[in-house]
Parts: structure tokens; sequence; C-alpha cells
């Protein structure tokens, strides 16, 4: 660690998320091995059902120390916060359900976009959490994490539930499961409205469906679920402080009543599994049908005085890939071991343009691109028990990633391709008294958009000369942990650890999108607990704090925007089973550099959600969900760059640009069970 720095990690009490008893069983996720390092976890289904959550992605923050927040409207990709990195929307958190990643290469907003809007989120049947490079079946973008997303296969009962509360917001689910031939189909489909506090509604119109047939176990069975998405917005993106201050915007206003999009979903996927007397085999498939178009204007009249700086970027793709292992058991000196093989791959044709509007009318083409893009990765891993208090995993995989960009601006087509290896290795001693130490290091990498590494000249004048940047960008990490369940119903762990990024990807204010930066290195400490105090009682404290810096100097300073150096979340949860059940959340984001020199930074946001709920005996259960219960005025997200008012100088204003907390909303839900 460098010289110089220091980090306090406050000391509290703390533990576990509480479940309800939910009528599932799931089937489909793999029989999951011990975790092989303090940082990893996995999060039930119970868990995941217990968090009052105000839109799905926040789910997500069930994985310690990660924050999911919207800077824009409620049908765009969340934004990702994990240790010490503005993840945008996902450039370096890989996200994975069922096997089909949903991270999106060489999108036309951003490098590794990953909406999860898609998602029914009573349907979720668990995560693996999982943080740092030391994992050889994790490839492009498992950087800072990887977060791996089951589906349930069934369901006791079928339910319909309708959901109303504050500022329009609507939701009717109906979901059911039953037996077909040897396995079971399960079908759900959900409806959403919601218009928002803001002054232009969102005016959110959601549509989800889901079809599933299973057969077997996680060993030996297989599922096929076919998934379909549509969702129209409006959306009020971020604002600028000086408006809002001076009476020109209203806190929940927009500049631009024009902004919002559309997108659509379709997947079609598979997984099988087979165990023998060799081992256990699996193969996953899957065949994604994407599109979005996106209408933002951040910087508002600066560059377009006349007709304004709303620009609109489009999407189409189709996403074909799959992935096939091998785990063979066997000895070594009498100690078991086993050993894996795996391959990955994936194909993207994807269809991209920038464009500049006005009102969603289209005034001129910034650029259009037809890009295929390939990948090909191939892991094996072997993990040995030496002793009955050494466990030894060793493990590394070797990715090519290539393509083709056909631009419209001759000078940028042209092709890039390259490989990279990626050695992990890791060891648990224990447990003594219950208490396990980890140790692992390794490297990884993301992906940069493949246009950056064949562009020649800037699109907008198409004669600027512009520096290519690599296809593939290298990340090493290290963590020490120890994980201690000495105390009855406690599980704590507490882990330190290092990354070094060999490029940053940065979110650009005025540009809404992403580019490649300088090198950095993150130094972080996380602390997690889990208690069931009672039966009924089940409490949980995270806090992670991390120093974030660039490596490399510069004049304009080496602060990361975006980063947080701290996250803390806690909460009870209270369920006897019949009669009442509640819960409480606190999450604090803490302050975070906007600026490289680091003399703009945002406040920190902390926010309250709380549920309280009552089952009934014959299957009705009656629920009340109110999201930030102190009505605390606070930004889900702060930007800081240039942007111009009517009336203000042609070179605009360097400016906080922020987008509001939602003030108090409360939600009342009825299910009924049949």
């Amino acid at each position: 660690m460098r010289s110089g720095w220091a980090m306090a990690v406050l000391l509290l009490s703390g533990a576990a998320a509480a479940q309800e008893e939910m009528p599932v069983i799931t089937v489909t996720g793999a029989a999951e091995p011990p975790a092989a390092a303090a940082s990893e976890r996995q999060v039930s289904r119970a868990e995941l059902a217990a968090r009052p959550v105000a839109r799905v992605g926040e789910a997500l923050e069930a994985a310690p120390g990660l924050i999911v927040t919207q800077h824009s409207g409620e049908g765009k990709a969340n934004q990702f916060f994990l240790r010490g990195f503005n993840l945008d929307h996902g450039t370096d958190l890989a996200i994975t359900l069922d096997g089909m990643p949903l991270n999106m290469r060489t999108h036309a907003h951003g490098q590794g976009y990953a909406d999860l809007n898609f998602l029914i989120p009573e349907l979720l049947g668990g995560l693996r959490v999982r943080k740092g490079p030391y994992f050889a079946d994790d490839g492009d973008f498992a950087t800072a994490g990887a977060l791996r997303l089951d589906l349930v296969d069934s369901l006791e009962r079928a339910v319909v539930q309708a959901t109303g509360g504050s500022f329009g917001y609507w939701r009717g689910l109906a979901a059911g499961s039953r037996p077909m031939g040897n396995g079971t189909l399960l079908a759900a489909g959900e409806v959403a409205t919601y218009q928002g506090p803001w002054r232009n509604g969102d005016d959110l119109t959601r549509l989800n469906g889901v079809l599933r047939y299973s057969q077997g176990t996680a060993l030996d069975g297989f599922s096929l679920t076919g998934m379909a998405y549509n969702n129209r917005w409006r959306s009020t993106d971020q604002v600028p402080a000086r408006g809002v201050s001076a009476g020109i915007i209203d806190r929940f206003g927009t500049v631009d009543p024009t902004d919002g999009g559309r997108a659509q979903r379709f997947s079609l996927s598979g997984r099988w599994a087979s165990t023998g007397e060799y081992g256990t085999t699996r193969v996953s498939a899957y065949a994604i049908r994407s599109t979005l178009d996106l209408y933002n204007n951040f910087t508002y009249f600066l560059d377009d005085p006349g007709n304004g700086d709303q620009f609109h970027q489009r999407d189409r793709r189709w996403v074909l890939g799959g992935e096939g292992s091998h785990a063979v058991p066997w000895t070594l000196l009498g100690r078991e071991a086993e050993t894996r093989f795996g391959v990955q791959t994936r194909h993207d044709d994807i269809r991209l343009g920038l464009f500049r509007t006005v009102a969603r009318q289209a005034l001129s083409t910034v650029r259009e691109d037809r890009v295929t893009q390939d990948s090909v990765g191939v892991f094996t891993d072997t993990t040995v028990r030496a002793t009955d208090w050494l466990r030894l995993t060793g493990g590394l995989r070797a990715d090519w990633m290539g393509g083709r960009v056909r631009s419209d601006t001759p000078a940028n087509t042209g092709t890039a391709g390259e490989w990279i290896g990626s050695p992990k290795i890791g060891l648990v001693l224990g447990p003594w008294w219950a208490t396990e130490f980890f140790v692992n290091a390794g490297t990884g990498f993301h992906s940069n958009d493949l246009r950056g590494a064949t562009i020649r000249v800037d699109p907008a004048d198409r004669l600027t000369p512009l520096t290519r940047v690599p296809l593939l960008v290298r990340a090493k990490g290290a963590e020490i942990g120890i994980a201690t369940r000495a105390l009855p119903g406690l599980d704590s762990r507490l882990a330190f650890f290092v990354l070094d990024l060999g490029s940053e990807i940065v979110f650009l204010g005025d540009a809404g999108t992403t580019e490649a930066s300088r090198a950095s290195r993150r130094l972080g400490v996380e602390w997690t607990n889990r208690w069931q105090a009672t039966p009924a009682l089940a409490l949980d404290l995270d806090v992670a704090a991390t120093r974030a810096r660039f490596t490399q100097d510069d004049p304009a300073g080496n602060r990361i925007p975006g980063a947080p150096s701290l996250v803390l979340a806690a909460g009870a949860t209270w369920d006897e089973g019949p009669g009442w059940f509640g819960a409480t959340r606190l999450r604090v984001f803490g302050p975070r550099p906007l600026t490289e020199d680091g003399k703009e930074t945002s406040r920190t946001t902390a926010l309250v959600n709380a549920r309280l709920g009552y089952r009934f005996d014959r299957g009705i259960t009656l629920q009340l969900d109110a999201f930030n219960l102190f009505n605390t005025k606070a930004s889900q997200i702060d930007y800081f760059y240039t942007s111009r008012l009517p009336g203000e100088p042609a070179a605009g204003v360097a400016d906080r640009h922020f987008h509001p907390v939602e003030p108090l909303a409360v939600r009342v839900t009825v299910a009924a069970a049949l």
C-alpha cells in the first residue's frame, strides 16, 4: 500500500438479513462450492425478497458494498458503484442471469451497459457475489466484481398481486407453475406504469413476460427459458445546480422535456447438466435480441444554441453465445481434489447510430457503424484439499476478442483483435474455531469499445486525428481476509484488497458516454456481518472504505471522478411466518470527488427504506413499503461538467449537475396465493 494512506472503519455491531419463507423451489442454480475468498457470498432468494426496493436493480444491493442508483428515466440501466469504482452502467461489474451475460459490449450509450429492467424480482432464485479478478470462470468486465443471478424453476402456489403507490405507480403481476410431462412449466407476466415526482412525468409503461420449462436437478437436469421485455419512458436527467438555486429550474424539473427512450429485449436460453462416474458436465447457450433508443441532453444549449444539444443513441443487436464445462473429481496422495475445464464463446452483431436531434426529431448524423464482435475464452482451475486445514486453488484463463467495424466514416473502418492471459491463485486456511483465513490474487480484464480500437479521426468533423485505445485492459488484484462463525448465529467477514487497473473507464457528463483514461489503483477494506439474533429477527451491517487514485501523474490531478470512499448499509428484518413481518434498511452513499483535482465533491446520501406487512391464513398478503422514509433531500448522483442555459456565455458554465432522490413514497401491495 502507498505510504501516507490510512483508513479507519467504524466498528458497529450487526449482521444478517432475515428470510421470510418463500413457497419456491430452485433447481437450476449450480450446486455451490464453499467460498474461495472472504468477499465471496451466496445471497438466498428469501434475502432478496425481504428487501424493500423501489426498482428491481436495487435488489443487487444485497451484494455488500454495492450501490445501485439511477440518474435518468426508469427505463434506462442503473448506475453501479463498488469497491471505489463508478461503474457507470456496468463497465467493471460482470452481471449474468442463468448463464446469460447482461453486459453489452461496444454499446451506443456506454461500454458494459447492463439493463436489469426486464427482470421480475419475484422470480429471482438467488445471487452469487464475487469480487476481484480471482475466479477462472469469470471473464470480461469481472474486475471489481461479478454477480450471478438465478431464476426459480417452480412456485408451490400461483400468485396474483397488485401494487399501487405514490406518484402514479402501479404494477400488476401474475405467476404460477404446473407439472408438465417429466418437468415443470413456469409462466409469469408483469405490467407497470409510473410517473414519478418529476414536473415532466416519466410516463413509463413496462411489460415483462417469462416462460420456463425445467426438468431434474442442478446436477442432472435442464431448463429452457424465454423472456420478453418492452419499455417506453420519458426521463428527467441530471439538472444544473445553478439553475435550481436561481429558481430557473425546479429541483424535479428538466431543461429538455423530450428526453427519454424505448427498449426491447427478447431472449431464449437453456442450461443442461449431467453427473456421472467421471464428473459433472454443464452446458448453457443463449440468443438475445436487444434494441435501445435513448434521447439525452446533458449540456442543453452549449454546442447548438439554436436547436439545443439533444442527441439520439441507437443500439440494435443480436447476441449469441454459450459455455461448456466439465468438473472432474480426483485424489492427490489420498486428498480430495477437483479440476474444471471450460470454454465460453460470444458473438455480437451490432448496428449503432449517434444522431443530433431536437424534440426527438433528427437533425444530422454524427456516426453510424455496423460492428461484428467475437470472443472465446478457455479456462481451467484445480482445487486441492491438501490437509484438513488447507485448501489450495490455482486457475488460468485465456481470452481472445476481436471483430470488425464498418463505419460511415471510411477512416474509422477496420479490424482489431487481442489475446490476454489471466492466472489466478487462492488458499484457504482453516477452519479453526469456525474461522477461516483467505488469500487470493489474480489478473483479469475489461474490454473497451471496439470502435475505439479502430478509430482514426473524430466522427464529428471527420478530420481531427484521434488516438486508438487498447481493446483489452488488464486488471491485477489481491485480497486477504477472514470469515468467522464462532459466535452463534453470526457470520462476520473482513477483507483487505488492492486492485490495479491498466486504464480507467470514466463517464463523460457532457457527452453522455464513457472513454478510456489513465491507470488507477484502489486500496480498501470491507467488513460484513449477518446475525440471526432470534428465529424471527435478523440484523446485518456492511461497511466498505476505499481509496481510489490515478497512478499516472497529470496536472489535472489524481482523483478518480465518481469514486466513492465510503459505503455503509445496515438492516433489520422481522419475520415469524404467518402474521406480521417487516424490515428496515439504511443505505449510506459516501462522498465522491467530481473532478480530478478533488476541489469539487458530492455530498453524502443517507436513505432509509422500510416495510410492514401481514400474512393472512388464506394466502392473502398485505404489504406497505416506504421509500426515503425520512424524506431526505439528497442526490441520487452528481457530476461536474460544463453546460449552457439560455442567456449564459457561449463557452458555458462549469457546474455541479445532480439527479435528486425521490421524496417520501409509499406503495401498497395486495397478493393472493392461489
